[in-house]
């Protein structure tokens, strides 16, 4: 598996290829600095003790796509309580939240916003 992580690193260019000696980062020293990216994570929503990991997530400025099955499998009534409180907290944190599909959500902090196609009405 190490060289698969490589070869990948390689593709993308994680290992500093191509960069100034000067601006390459040291991976290892890296996770000491404060990171101040923004990810897109996918998360599973197992337990309605996921919504704090959420939400840290959220307050980090990451976007996320949350597949709910797992929970909604378990509970039907805790999904709907899940997702009153997602939806509760992103609009207290000024963020978007829309469905993708049948069992997924993407919820955005505040400086990102979800696209929607606007629909015709039709009389």
């Amino acid at each position: 598996m190490p060289k698969f992580n490589r070869f990948i690193g390689k593709m993308f260019g994680k290992r500093g290829r191509g960069l100034p000696e000067s601006s390459r980062e040291d991976p290892i020293k890296k996770g000491d600095e404060e990171d101040n990216q923004i990810y897109v994570k996918a998360l599973k929503l197992r337990s309605l003790e996921d919504l704090d990991r959420i939400k840290a997530e959220l307050k980090s400025g990451n976007i996320l796509i949350v597949r709910f099955t797992p929970l909604a499998e378990k509970s039907v009534e805790d999904i709907k309580v899940a997702i009153n409180e997602l939806q509760d907290f992103v609009i207290g944190i000024k963020g978007d939240i829309a469905r993708l599909g049948e069992d997924r959500i993407v919820v955005t902090p505040e400086q990102i916003k979800i696209w929607r196609e606007k629909t015709a009405i039709s009389v």
